[in-house]
């Protein structure tokens, strides 16, 4: 059995989720996608199920940061798109390149609107973040060049002071 990804339950945070999904759809649509309708309920139990990787960012952590939140609309989006339904086991049960390809456009959409927003902070945060998922095990190695691109094109627009001073890539 599992540890629980939140100490909240469905009921503490149902309006709170109510009103992100709506704020960040509308998000979305502003900055030109359209997002799939996603239930309160299933975004709960997509974002408190099994994740073979061990992910430490919480329900809470994405309902608490704009960013985050258009990470996780995209990525159940692009999953409901492809015919998969959302639940508790969403993740465990898609083999790594299914949830790998949604994770990408997520980030993608992600890093557009951090960029759009200026928020060089936070982009430079997810940059390293993303060069970490490089070194996921579960991570399809056709994807890597993907992922790497991301992270170059994302890298070349911080200003020079959130660089990374080495050469790392």
């Amino acid at each position: 059995m599992t540890k629980s990804r939140t100490a909240f339950s469905y009921n503490v945070l149902s309006n709170k989720i109510v009103a992100k999904l709506k704020e960040t759809t509308e998000t979305l649509r502003e900055i030109g996608y359209e997002s799939q309708q996603i239930s309160p309920i299933e975004f709960y139990n997509y974002m408190t199920g099994e994740t073979p990787t061990g992910d430490t960012i919480t329900i809470v952590d994405v309902l608490n940061n704009e960013f985050l939140m258009i990470h996780e609309v995209v990525e159940m989006s692009e999953l409901k798109n492809m015919g998969i339904p959302i639940s508790k086991r969403t993740v465990m049960m898609l083999q790594p390149q299914m949830m790998y390809e949604t994770h990408y456009t997520a980030t993608e959409y992600e890093f557009d609107y951090a960029l759009h927003n200026r928020n060089y902070d936070w982009l430079k945060i997810r940059i390293n973040h993303a060069k970490s998922w490089l070194e996921d095990d579960h991570m399809p190695q056709h994807l890597v060049p993907q992922y790497k691109a991301l992270i170059e094109k994302f890298s070349e627009v911080l200003p020079k002071g959130r660089r990374k001073h080495n050469n790392e890539k």
